[in-house]
């Protein structure tokens, strides 16, 4: 079954079968296309929610867009979709931070989360872990697309799509734009009302973390993995990728996550 809704102007894409709803949120600079590879493995056994994130969409108007509104849209989507059980959330990047925020809000409507390479960013003990190589990287980059969302089209998408290229992102150079950068300009500036302090992902439902081993810094602490892996009904998986674990080995990460989900079960 392939099926398309909107909702609050955003496209909810619906495809498979199955008695769970799996919900993908991308993260920068993508759309609900980077899951084009795990929708084709999991619509056989799950019913496959994905949608872009306001602001990503090259539709969408260039503007800031603040974590309640990114939360009410996770929640109606999720409502909507899956009205009367809550719903497993796959989670990348800064789908992952604000899927994070929905769970500490929203703990029913989340049986099960599977979060990818972000782990507790942010946090006391990932700060502290960072080293100075690490630390220099994560506040250059950021800064660096914060700085080219406020210079706007032209020398702000040129600076963005230069980013892409240094890291080898999956998304097309040329379908990146500024505009997808609010959410690097709210974090460092405190605009729309801000993000405060980062959540540090602690379900009381399972949870699955995968992350990839080869990047300049991570985005977890290693006590927080410890402690999650020390969980019965959680689990912790390192691949050898980048940032973007589910495009760069996804046969790897596809039967991690299916496995997984199959053991979960019960």
């Amino acid at each position: 079954m392939t099926e398309t809704i909107e909702i609050d102007g955003t496209t909810v894409h619906i495809e498979g079968e199955g008695a769970d709803t799996l919900v993908m949120v991308h993260g920068w600079p993508d759309t609900h296309r980077i899951w084009d590879a795990q929708v084709a493995a999991f619509r056989h056994q799950y019913r496959c929610v994905r949608f872009t994130l306001p602001g990503f969409d090259v539709r969408d108007e260039r503007r800031l867009y603040s974590l309640q509104e990114i939360e009410t849209l996770y929640r109606k989507v999720i409502d909507r979709v899956s009205p009367h059980a809550p719903v497993i959330l796959l989670v990348h990047d800064w789908g992952a931070v604000f899927g994070y925020r929905f769970l500490c809000h929203h703990p029913q409507r989340v049986s099960r989360v599977i979060g990818v390479d972000i782990g507790d960013a942010g946090s006391k003990p990932h700060l502290k872990s960072l080293s100075l190589s690490g630390k220099l990287f994560l506040v250059s980059y950021q800064g660096w697309l914060a700085l080219a969302w406020r210079l706007g089209p032209g020398l702000g998408d040129w600076m963005s799509r230069a980013f892409v290229r240094r890291v080898d992102g999956p998304t097309a150079p040329d379908a990146v734009f500024s505009k997808m950068n609010y959410p690097y300009w709210i974090q460092w500036t405190g605009a729309a009302g801000g993000y405060g302090r980062a959540v540090s992902p602690d379900p009381t439902c399972p949870m699955l973390f995968i992350y990839g081993e080869r990047k300049p810094a991570m985005f977890h602490s290693q006590v927080w993995i410890e402690g999650l892996a020390a969980r019965p009904e959680c689990a912790v998986k390192a691949l050898p990728t980048g940032h973007w674990v589910m495009n760069d080995a996804p046969e790897d990460f596809n039967r991690t996550v299916l496995d997984w989900l199959l053991s979960s079960r019960s």
